[in-house]
């Protein structure tokens, strides 16, 4: 299991500010980077890598040259068809970025440290306490900053503000339970119960995924499952029963379910990566495909909504 750590902080990708589909009312959604699936709908590719990544977009280059003459590794030349960078010479430093006047050029991934982090959140303290809402960390997957993400929940607990992990379940069950005693509610995702099927989407089996959704709920955590419905991929009646049978067997709480359908707008994230050509383009499931994965999940007794 690759765990990231660093005395420093945490890689930070996004920080998404009055969500309020990630957990209860308005929140504050903190994006780790690195992650250990590699799903092929990934909707935030940037997070999958557990390094800082350049991002560029050409169609927002104005080719103004400034970005070329920050580089101080002379990584980048202007060409007819925008910048073209020299992998081998960037560093990374972010100083074209910095220059650039249209956003053309980005950098993922920010290190923060948790008081940092701490200063960001403590300015949306109103709107938590307003609305009932709090922190979101996510990711990538924000369990394998294991050290850095309990000090964070540490932090909230003792300043009372409430707390969601959102998940894929792949960590060592130690780390799980570590998270578990310092946070209020799972954001757990179930993607595929067939194992060789979800290596094959996601690149990795699903054994250890679904023993730690166990361990979860028989621990009393408060957990929403997550299932991403992707047309083609895991939105058949098979995998569908399967996956409302193994909800409903969980001991404990009863566990509400959030279907999330496919969308393509990922695939601008995988250009601006470069990797352009490792978007998959899978099928937006059908609205009647949408209601006929709620009614099975129903009559297996689970509350189910679409989207949160």
């Amino acid at each position: 299991m690759i765990m990231i750590k660093s005395r420093e902080g945490g890689l930070v990708f996004d920080i998404k500010r009055y969500a309020i589909h990630d957990g209860p009312g308005i929140r504050m959604v903190i994006f780790l980077k690195g992650c250990n699936l590699n799903c092929a709908w990934c909707h935030n590719p940037e997070g999958i890598s557990a390094a800082q990544e350049r991002m560029y977009v050409p169609a927002r280059c104005i080719g103004c040259g400034t970005c070329v003459s920050a580089c101080p590794n002379g990584a980048l030349t202007l060409t007819a068809e925008g910048i073209v960078t020299d992998a081998s010479l960037c560093q990374l430093c972010g100083a074209c970025a910095a220059v650039c006047p249209t956003k053309a050029s980005e950098l993922s991934g920010n290190l923060m440290t948790v008081e940092q982090i701490m200063t960001e959140i403590e300015k949306e303290r109103i709107f938590f306490e307003q609305s009932g809402g709090g922190v979101t960390f996510s990711g990538g997957e924000p369990m394998l900053h294991t050290d850095f993400l309990v000090r964070l929940l540490d932090e909230c607990r003792e300043r009372r503000i409430h707390t969601t992990v959102d998940t894929a379940g792949l960590v060592n069950k130690d780390i799980l339970l570590e998270v578990a005693k310092r946070t209020d509610l799972f954001l757990y995702d179930l993607k595929l119960m067939d194992s060789d099927r979800h290596r094959q989407w996601t690149g990795a089996a699903n054994g250890k995924i679904q023993e730690n959704l166990k361990i979860l709920a028989e621990s009393g955590a408060c957990i929403n499952v997550r299932i991403p419905l992707i047309g083609g991929v895991n939105d058949d009646e098979g995998n569908i029963t399967e996956t409302a049978r193994f909800i409903a067997s969980l001991p404990g709480k009863k566990i509400a379910v959030n279907l999330l359908p496919y969308h393509k707008i990922a695939q601008t994230k995988y250009q601006k990566l470069g990797r352009g050509e490792a978007f998959v383009s899978l099928e937006e499931p059908t609205q009647e495909r949408q209601q006929e994965a709620m009614d099975i999940l129903r009559e297996h007794g689970i509350e189910v909504n679409i989207g949160g």
